[in-house]
């Protein structure tokens, strides 16, 4: 079929279910039913009739029928044997169709006004340009890439997003599509644009006052976005109440002056003053959309409204501009939860400091200005003395408190101009822009103090803290982000050594004793746990939350036991462990002990349920540790499907195609996967949809306050809404109040674990 027979059918489709509903507004149910039924066999695929055959005795109806089948004939493939496509009648089609057309070769051939608008030219001026050059540079290339492919008969999308930017700036977000036609004695491209991001052009309104437009205005009065008309002074004529509203100024009052007499726009991120939008449109003829971070001032009563606006000319039938119509949208709300979300994503719920992703960011600018030679900057790395101490006598509630103010008294004792991150834990980073290394130790210092001075107090205990500090400085010969942590870490380790409040900065000779120091240490602790018999397994109870059957039960957790019979955290020991590379031999030794008990009925399984095991991203990237594990199971005879694997997303994405094979084998296998801590790194999930996944462990940071948090309330029912698309099921971690496990519940979650439910316990390994 031709580009015109595709357009005439378009339109008779449309046309066509007009007529339907025009047909059930009159109540000719016998007219609906001949065309539901009718089209019903189009959408299925059968031939284009020639015409809609409706018996009807409504003239009105009747009327429309005919209107239909004769664009039905222009869209048969007859019509186009007996004679040329008429341009105006491809033109006027072209024009009724509410989508952007265009129709492209090697240049354009043809565009419809629709698109022209998105532009802001005439359409005239398009003919002969190509579409890549009318799009930003980042979409150029995708834009010619697949009008090539298309044309060239290669494999290409059939539908993508472009932003497209008018001559005045404004920006329109278009879903493209296109179909490869005959047009013009030659292969083509119909290209339609769809808008998912409206610009809310407004077509040109004729506003007048005389008694004759009394519906009009009752109409423009009952709406509930604020419009302003102006003359083509750009003195304001009509004020809807939505308008006064929103700009504090009434209708009568505000008559005859400008829009700037009233209100103030500006940028909400500089308050830097934007161009009048009505003066734009006037002098242009164009319509003018400000920017989407405007910020309305009302000058009568002081009120900040975000909003949307965009401003029209309006013209007469001769085209000639009598003002302007101007539609404002209050958007403060959405912008409101748009920060808030984006506070949420940068910032630790816990401290309110900036967390790990948000720190690394601002950590790589500091990088990136310090190799060119702009300014002294210095990194700190910071660890608290005593937390464990706190959270093992008085509880995480104790530990949490403790860490809000640490994180006050850090704020307090840097400059405004630097960053305080929490880096995980117990550990905190500072970031110090423009600071030489010796005002960055006296900082550092004052740091020491302030914490070593500090008491918590928690109920009827008196605690002292402090802190150890290491720094490095940020210079043109600084390595990457992982080098500088890493050397800022190694300071702090020295520091931590010299004894509880010291600084230490970043030097060599420091680094190779510390590590070579370290890595003996818990080498050796760690071999001799192993041989000693020392690491142990606790568990955690997983319940179903909806009372279904199947999934895991229960969680394996790894402690060393130290010299003295103490268990340690895994905080304690697994961050050297991943340093010096022995996660290795941390999870084989999980896997073998856990599968071993399960064989021998140590540790006794639900009928249907499963056990699950964590592995570390290390661990993930070995590609031994799968043929070892399936040793383990044929060895100690489980059943694969009583086993569930827990990887983190964070690990997933560092080693990808290792965790396809892994997970793939496995899975076939039997086993069972669960994705941990899902949403600290939601961003990459595309990468990680195709991987044979059974469940989401939603992160425990989105646990926390979730039933009275209503951000994590919305990102919580998001990751659930995605796991249904997935058919997976959902765990929350980390629900450690009865108010959470409610909202957990409520929202459709399907597994519970936490302290709500059930704190850590010994496993008990005995048959």
């Amino acid at each position: 079929m031709s580009i015109v027979g595709l357009l005439c059918l378009l339109f008779a489709l449309i046309a066509a279910l007009v007529l339907v509903l025009y047909a059930l507004q009159r109540r000719d149910l016998r007219s609906v039913w001949d065309l539901s039924q009718q089209l019903q066999r189009i959408a299925g695929g059968a031939r284009l009739p020639g015409r809609l055959e409706v018996a009807s005795d409504k003239p009105e109806v009747a009327a429309l029928v005919t209107a239909v089948n004769h664009l039905l004939t222009q869209a048969a493939p007859g019509a186009e044997r007996e004679a040329a496509p008429s341009p105006k009648l491809f033109a006027e089609l072209g024009d009724r169709i509410h989508e952007a057309v265009l129709v492209h070769r090697e240049v354009i051939l043809y565009t419809n006004r629709q698109f022209a608008s998105f532009v802001g030219v005439d359409r005239i001026e398009l003919i002969g340009r190509r579409l890549a050059d009318l799009v930003p540079p980042e979409y150029s290339e995708l834009v010619s890439e697949n009008i090539r492919r298309r044309l060239a008969g290669e494999t290409a999308a059939e539908r993508y997003e472009i932003d497209m930017v008018g001559l005045q700036g404004q920006v329109s977000r278009l879903e493209i599509a296109s179909t490869p036609v005959d047009y013009d004695k030659g292969s083509a491209l119909l290209i339609t644009g769809v808008e998912i991001i409206p610009t809310q052009t407004q077509p040109a309104l004729r506003v007048t006052v005389d008694n004759s437009a009394e519906p009009q205005l009752l109409a423009l009065n009952s709406l509930a976005e604020a419009i302003i008309a102006t003359d083509k002074d750009g003195r304001i004529t009509f004020m809807n109440p939505a308008a006064e509203q929103l700009t504090g100024a009434e209708a009568g009052a505000s008559a005859g002056k400008l829009l700037e007499d009233i209100v103030t726009l500006v940028d909400e991120t500089d308050r830097r003053l934007l161009s009048d939008p009505v003066h734009q449109a006037l002098t242009s003829g164009a319509a003018v959309n400000l920017s989407r971070r405007a910020l309305l001032l009302s000058r009568s009563n002081g009120s900040e409204r975000s909003i949307e606006l965009s401003a029209s000319p309006i013209r007469d039938s001769a085209r000639e501009v009598l003002g302007a119509v101007v539609m404002l949208h209050d958007v403060t709300e959405m912008r409101g939860l748009a920060r808030q979300m984006s506070y949420q994503a940068t910032h630790d719920a816990l401290t309110g400091l900036v967390n790990r992703r948000e720190f690394e960011r601002r950590l790589e600018e500091a990088i990136e200005s310090g190799h060119h030679g702009d300014g002294q900057h210095v990194l700190c790395y910071l660890d608290l003395d005593h937390f464990k101490l706190v959270n093992d006598t008085s509880g995480h509630l104790a530990g949490d408190s403790m860490l809000r103010e640490v994180a006050r008294l850090l704020r307090d004792a840097v400059r405004d101009s630097d960053t305080v991150g929490r880096l995980g834990g117990d550990e905190f980073g500072t970031l110090l822009v423009g600071c030489p290394l010796e005002k960055a130790r006296q900082i550092a210092d004052d740091v020491c103090r302030a914490v070593g001075d500090h008491r918590f107090v928690w109920k009827d205990k008196i605690y002292n803290i402090g802190v150890s500090v290491g720094l490095v400085e940020i210079s043109r010969e600084s390595g990457s982000l992982e080098e500088l942590l890493a050397a800022a870490d190694t300071a702090c380790y020295v520091a931590k050594r010299q004894g509880s409040g010291r600084v230490a900065v970043y030097s060599a000779r420091d680094e190779a004793l510390a590590r070579h120091t370290g890595e003996i240490q818990w080498l050796q602790r760690l071999q001799a746990a192993l041989r000693d018999n020392r690491l142990i397994l606790y568990h955690q109870v997983i319940v179903p939350a909806q009372g279904e059957d199947g999934g895991p039960a229960m969680e394996v957790l790894v402690r060393l036991q130290d010299e003295t019979g103490h268990d340690l955290l895994p905080a304690d020991f697994m961050r050297a462990a991943e340093r010096y590379r022995l996660m290795g031999t941390v999870d084989r030794w999980v896997v073998q002990t856990t599968l071993a008990a399960l064989g021998r009925g140590a540790i006794v399984l639900p009928a249907s349920r499963s056990v699950a095991i964590n592995i570390s991203g290390q661990t993930l990237a070995d590609v031994q540790f799968l043929e070892f594990v399936v040793e383990c199971l044929d060895s100690t005879g489980v059943t694969p499907g009583q086993v569930c694997f827990e990887i983190a997303e964070t690990a997933v994405i560092a080693n990808l195609e290792h965790a396809r094979r892994f997970v793939g084998v496995l899975h076939g296998m039997g086993c069972q996967f669960a994705l941990d801590d899902f949403g600290s790194g939601v961003g990459s999930f595309s990468n990680l949809k195709n991987l044979p996944l059974d469940y989401l462990k939603i992160d425990g940071s989105f646990m926390r306050n979730l039933g009275r948090d209503n951000v994590n309330q919305a990102m919580v029912a998001a990751m659930i809404k995605l796991a249904r698309t997935l058919n997976f099921k959902v765990i929350a971690e980390q629900v450690e109040d009865t108010a959470a496990v409610e909202a957990a519940r409520r929202m459709g979650v399907d597994y519970l674990q936490g302290f709500a439910i059930g704190r850590p316990q010994p496993l008990a390994l005995a048959a």
